[in-house]
């Protein structure tokens, strides 16, 4: 039987009305122009829309996604499996709704014994909820696959992202993979940026293992370093050629703050 997931951050992350959402994520997204070339990989911050949106809003507009979308987000809970994939059903918002493609997550699940078919890592889990309005803007009828990346072995990612690529080939299927991740918490905005820029550089160079082992030497806080990890072995898997930082801001940007921020990127792999 398939399951739907509540949305549990609405009237928090982003407003609890449909045409409040909307207007918000489509006004985020306003004047960009799509890319011509197919997007491997997007990555885009999760705080609340009033915070982060206005990056997330601007790398998605301009990303060209695929019709099914892998989501990969961080476990800031703990709960559930290490890889945990919501394998059916819909995950719903406030009067909208985002199909889950079930027959893809049945093929990645029996491709990689390391994924497991599990829905207690996303109950409470609000990463990739947050982002999933301004999928829902750009292309209603798109389906999604999430998975909570929570297994802190970087061989283990590099792993789960060569059986996943090999599925993928097997289907013949394309698939855009967004990443949902802030950047460094909780620093003051000047040693944020500059932490965050050291992370970004592995980004853009395209190297994950230099890319997570900067992020654990730095102590950096990034919450999504371990989907980002296997996020970018997969791109790279798939012929990934340049990246591009999109968009950068720190919270400090919208509250006045400097003292303790937490940075928002946006990157394009293609």
């Amino acid at each position: 039987m398939s399951f739907d997931r509540e949305p549990i951050v609405a009237g928090q992350f982003y407003a609890a009305r449909h045409d409040q959402w909307l207007a918000t994520v489509q006004a985020c997204m306003r004047g960009e122009k799509e890319k011509d070339t197919i997007t491997k990989l997007a990555m885009v911050p999760h705080a609340g829309h009033v915070f982060s949106g206005g990056v997330a809003g601007q790398t998605l507009a301009r990303a060209k996604l695929t019709d099914t979308v892998l989501l990969l987000g961080p476990n800031h809970t703990g709960m559930g499996a290490p890889l945990a994939v919501w394998p059916d059903g819909k995950w719903l918002l406030p009067g909208a709704a985002m199909d889950v493609d079930a027959e893809l997550a049945a093929a990645l699940l029996a491709a990689e014994p390391a994924l497991t078919a599990d829905r207690v890592a996303h109950l409470q889990e609000h990463s990739l909820e947050v982002v999933l309005p301004f999928l829902w803007a750009k292309n209603p009828q798109m389906r999604i696959i999430p998975i909570s990346v929570g297994d802190p072995r970087p061989h283990k990612l590099g792993g789960a992202a060569a059986k996943i690529a090999e599925a993928l080939r097997a289907l013949g299927r394309e698939v855009s993979v967004v990443v949902s991740s802030d950047m460094n918490h909780f620093a003051s905005d000047e040693k944020t940026r500059v932490l965050d820029q050291h992370a970004l550089e592995r980004i853009l160079a395209l190297d994950p293992m230099g890319f997570y082992g900067k992020v654990r030497e730095e102590n950096i806080s990034m919450c999504g370093v371990l989907p980002m990890t296997l996020g970018m072995h997969l791109a790279n898997i798939q012929g990934a050629k340049k990246a591009e930082l999109v968009a950068y801001a720190t919270s400090g940007d919208v509250n006045g703050d400097m003292s303790r921020v937490v940075g928002y990127a946006g990157v394009i792999i293609e």
